[in-house]
């Protein structure tokens, strides 16, 4: 048998055949007992059941490794385990030791005397491992020992040092209340002697005052230089300084400075409020490129106003940076002067010296702007535009030059406009800020300066829209005036030296200029120095100082109303109301955008900002609309040739029409499309609905005055035709069934001519009832098509609109929202587009009574065209049957036509070709349709007017009427003049054959519908015995009476019986 180190057989019942020393199983690190944990007080208490856990190394690798063990802490493991595991009673808290050896001792079956053996060797194994442990760690035991001793001494060596410092302690205390004159005496020299070094260096430091504060001036680190100036201020005041005699220059020239150095912040803040800075000029261009007025392909680099306003912190005051360029960021710069000023404490002086120069800076700022689009389009290019007389209707080139002249202006101006309301605003939220942090009470003075500004933004726009709308040169002057009331001499005296007149660049002015710059700079240094620049650079400062004092001056005059000067500005482009839908678009963009300027708090209500112009359009635009509106309608209507035809018409038209016509609806186009790009208001169309009104009494003056006659003594002035026309009756309204039918209607046809040769017959025509002047009846036809033209170009301009607002009314409300209803205040007029008269159902009554007004005119000159045509025929061939004109007893046979006739059909050619040319087609068919009706019962309906007629007599008629209706069928188609034929025809053949035709119509019963009528016949009959009547042999004018009585009889027998 082996036996394994701790002397063991490998067959003790106590070993397990692990190889660890023979007692009880291996130490896990999983097991409960931790040699170095929290259980270590509990060795010795009884140990769990072990429990069945998988091999140690099994569970490694989900636990942190450990350092390996050593041989001596492995054996001293395995004897705690044994212990643990055979003497679970040793290992707690409450063992006793006697109670174990009496357990031992104890030989009973319960005792454990036969383990005795086992303990002592469980024992001596205790014993050997603790001295493997004792000598594997004496060396950790023999320092610490020796480190002990070490600490010890050093705490005793500070104890003794504690109580040597104690004693020295109270040594120096008894010392120090000891008194000593000699030290008192040497404290007091020293004082003296430190009094007099601070003086001293109190000086050196202000004597560089001068240099540090020119040199942060000329930096522009204004804050740095009202703490320099302020402090050295402070340290000249204090009393130990007042005695120097040597330092009254400084202090005189500090007290100067802390005013010279207010007049230099003023004049900064006034540079970058009203872009007179270069660094200024970015926004303002970018402002102007982003609205339209500078065309350029270059994006804006310039960051939206809201941010700016969202990135500024005013909680706590700004800072300087050294290292940055304060005039690069404007807004940021406005915010270093203001708080300059503040810290000065001048913040109300200036805001007070801003309130003041404002006018005049605005107004140079418009003067300066108006002069710059002035040099950028000459007027040589405008082509006179700014000195014309009135008011006109442009064309599409002037148009073109007063757009871009007026967008140019404008666009410019509202951009610099724009850009100081921006400085302005970051002005009042400083100065705002700083009352909020200061607690400043009585802050109405410092936060009012927006109200003033926009009041004056409100007076140029106002005055703008003055310049270039209103035409009333008593009120409004466009060139620069003297006094009012004042002498030649006062004119030529104010007139007589402008700084504006002077040569900049001559080298006498330039040599006074670098003098004068000089002698201020000796005198306040610092004041110009923030204007150094180069040397080439001088004469633009000095180009620049020059323009100023002269706008300066020009504003000057401009308002000084209390001597009665007027002051305006030039007026690029002449005033007119058409300018209106020029000018509007971009005021109102930038009032939009002023809404978000206006600070939010201050007493300007950003919905009143248009308020204004509610009051121009009432008071303003609306007469001058009107008046500008009732000029040039006259100057259509007084024209010479406004009745003529316009030769341009087939640009405008498909038929001729008056250049009046073209001409007005072209103005009433021109106003409509200036009405939409304003806010609707119902009195300007009303005065548009006016202007229709007055051009329709023009054409129907017009009307009337061509188709009038002589008065005579009962009153009718209008010929026969232009009477029938206007109606009432029955032939005016069968002419108008006739004009509404689709197809010619026969029954109506025969209608007219019945009513015509009826009414004629009982009052017979004159010369003075027919249109003689063909020109005439051209102007007839190019009337109908004008006024058939303009009703329905007016009635294309129809449009409803719910805005009910109405300036024209006493008790109207002024709507607050007008001046926000246009879509798109950039947009720019375009000829293309579709054009509307918007209106309200209430005015829309008028506007349809007038297109109706239109509509009837027109059709009025329709059926006196249509009449009279007819009325000519009746004429003729009334005196084409007049025994006293055409006689038809004739004593050998006629082979020519009547010369009546003759006229007749020349006559009708020359109406149907005028007709032809101006008319349609349909209007054409209309006055042609029934022509050869007419003729055809005419000439047997009034027969009788022959009186006499024998068979010479009837082949003159006869060829009269194959003549007219040769004539007929070149105008209307399809004619044949048959009754009238066929009725001379019964005349050739006797009285015999009449009767015999009255008896065949009879029997043949015809429908219902005769040939002839009874009286038609009769007449035929006495036309037949007229020759024998008019004999004188009385024999034969007996056997004559005779037989026409037989014939006649016989006819009524036939026609009559049932």
């Amino acid at each position: 048998m082996s036996r394994n180190r701790y002397g063991g057989f490998a067959e003790d019942p106590y070993t397990n055949g692990n190889g660890n020393g023979g007692y009880g199983s291996p130490i896990r690190e999983t097991d409960d007992y931790d040699p170095y944990g929290n259980d270590y007080g509990d060795r010795y208490g009884s140990p769990p059941v072990p429990a069945n856990s998988p091999p140690a190394t099994r569970n490694q690798s989900s636990r942190p490794r450990r350092a390996p063990e050593s041989k001596a802490e492995k054996e001293i493991g395995v004897v705690l385990e044994h212990i643990k595991t055979d003497w679970p009673a040793m290992c707690k808290n409450e063992c006793l030791p006697v109670h174990v050896a009496l357990q031992l001792l104890d030989t009973s079956s319960v005792g454990r005397a036969h383990e005795y053996r086992e303990f002592e060797r469980t024992h001596r194994y205790l014993q050997e491992s603790l001295k493997a442990i004792v000598h594997e760690h004496h060396q950790g035991f023999n320092s610490s020992i020796g480190t002990f001793h070490k600490i010890q001494s050093s705490i005793q060596a500070s104890q003794k040092r504690v109580r040597t410092l104690k004693e020295s302690l109270g040594q120096s205390k008894a010392s120090l209340a000891t008194a000593d004159p000699e030290l008192k005496k040497l404290a007091t020299a020293s004082q003296n002697y430190d009094d007099l070094i601070h003086t001293l260096s109190e000086i050196e430091d202000l004597r560089l005052v001068p240099d540090q504060l020119e040199a942060r001036i000329s930096e522009k680190r204004f804050l740095t230089a009202v703490d320099i100036l302020q402090t050295a201020l402070r340290r000249i005041r204090v009393p130990a300084l007042d005695e120097i005699g040597a330092l009254n220059d400084l202090r005189s020239y500090l007290t100067n400075q802390e005013t010279a150095l207010t007049d230099i912040l003023i004049e900064e803040l006034h540079d970058h409020l009203y872009l007179k800075s270069p660094y200024c000029q970015e926004r303002w261009q970018t402002l102007a490129k982003e609205q339209g007025a500078l065309k350029s392909d270059k994006a804006g680099s310039i960051r939206p106003f809201y941010e700016v306003l969202d990135t500024m912190d005013l909680t706590e005051q700004i800072s300087e940076d050294p290292s940055r360029n304060p005039e690069a960021d404007t807004f940021y710069y406005i915010e270093l002067l203001v708080e300059s000023l503040n810290k000065l404490g001048r913040l109300e002086s200036a805001v007070n010296t801003i309130k003041q120069r404002l006018p005049v800076e605005l107004f140079g700022i418009v003067n300066e702007t108006n002069s710059e689009v002035d040099q950028k389009h000459p007027s040589s290019l405008r082509g006179g535009l700014s000195h014309s007389q009135g008011n006109q209707a442009f064309g599409a080139r002037e148009n073109s030059i007063r757009a871009d002249v007026i967008y140019d202006l404008l666009w410019t101006l509202y951009a610099k406009f724009e850009a100081i309301a921006e400085s302005h605003r970051v002005f009042h939220d400083v100065v705002k800020a700083i009352v909020r942090r200061e607690g400043v009470t009585n802050s109405s003075g410092l936060l009012g300066g927006f109200r003033e500004l926009w009041n004056l933004y409100q007076n140029e726009i106002r005055s703008l829209l003055h310049n270039y709308v209103t035409t009333d040169a008593d009120v409004y002057q466009f060139n620069s005036s003297p006094k009012l009331g004042g002498s030649k001499q006062d004119s030529k005296r104010e007139t007589l030296f402008q700084f504006s007149d002077a040569d900049s660049k001559s080298v006498q002015m330039t040599t006074e200029y670098q003098e004068l710059e000089g002698i201020i700079r000796a005198a306040v240094p610092g004041l110009m120095s923030g204007r150094k620049q180069d040397g080439k650079k001088l004469p633009n400062r000095m180009e620049s100082t020059i323009e100023r004092h002269g706008s300066r001056r020009i504003a000057s005059t401009a308002f000084d109303s209390k001597n009665g000067v007027i002051g305006a500005h030039k007026s690029l482009v002449e005033p007119s109301v058409f300018n209106m839908s020029l000018l509007l678009p971009p005021t109102l963009g930038f009032l939009q955008r002023l809404k978000i300027i206006v600070p939010p708090g201050s007493d300007l209500v950003t919905s009143t900002l248009t308020s204004f112009l509610d009051n121009f359009l009432l008071n303003v635009f609306l007469p001058q609309l009107d008046e500008t509106l009732g000029k040039l309608s006259d100057s259509v209507f007084e024209e010479s040739d406004s009745f003529q035809q316009d030769p341009q018409w087939t640009k405008v038209a498909r038929r001729p029409v008056f250049k009046g016509t073209s001409a007005f609806f072209a103005l009433i186009t021109a106003f409509c499309r200036m009405l939409d790009t304003i806010p609707h208001d119902q009195a300007l169309s009303q005065l548009i609905i006016t202007q229709m009104m007055r051009y329709y009494d023009r054409c129907y003056d017009w009307f009337r005055s061509l188709v009038s006659r002589v008065r005579d003594s009962d009153g009718t002035t209008l010929k026969l035709s232009a009477s029938l026309a206007q109606g009432p009756g029955d032939i005016h309204d069968t002419m108008q069934k006739l004009w509404t039918s689709e197809e010619a209607d026969r029954q109506q046809l025969e209608k007219e001519t019945g009513l015509l040769i009826l009414q004629t017959n009982e009052m017979p025509l004159r010369l003075d009832d027919i249109i003689q002047d063909r020109e005439t009846i051209s102007s007839l036809c190019v009337l109908y098509t004008s006024i058939k033209w303009l009703a329905i170009k007016i009635e294309q301009l129809r449009h409803i609109t719910r805005n009910d607002a109405d300036s024209s009314r006493t008790n109207a409300k002024p709507a607050t929202k007008r001046w926000t209803l246009l879509n798109d205040a950039t947009r720019v007029q375009d000829d293309q587009a579709p054009v509307y008269l918007p209106m309200t159902q209430e005015t829309v009554v008028a506007f349809d009574s007038i297109v109706s007004s239109y509509q009837e005119l027109a059709g009025t000159v329709l059926l006196t065209l249509h009449m009279e045509a007819r009325c000519q025929i009746i004429h003729s061939l009334a005196i084409a049957l007049s025994p006293e004109s055409a006689p038809y007893l004739l004593e050998q046979e006629v082979k020519d036509p009547d010369a009546r006739i003759l006229n007749l059909n020349a006559g009708l050619v020359s109406y149907d070709e005028t007709i032809v040319r101006f008319l349609r087609e349909k209007e054409i068919s209309f006055i042609r349709t029934g022509l050869g009706l007419l003729i055809d019962s005419f000439l047997v309906t009034n027969a009788g007017m022959v009186k006499a007629m024998n068979a010479h007599g009837c082949g003159r008629m006869q060829l009269n009427i194959f003549v007219l209706q040769q004539n007929i069928k070149n105008i209307e188609s399809d004619v044949e003049l048959e009754r009238a034929a066929k009725f001379f025809d019964l005349f050739m053949l006797g009285p015999d054959a009449v009767v015999k035709q009255a008896k065949e119509e009879k029997e043949s019963g015809n429908g219902g519908k005769e040939v002839f009528s009874y009286d038609e016949l009769k007449t035929l009959v006495e036309l037949c015995y007229s020759e024998k009547l008019s004999s004188p042999e009385r024999g034969i004018s007996s056997v004559a009476k005779r037989g026409m009585g037989e014939h006649l009889l016989q006819l009524s027998e036939y026609m009559w019986q049932s």
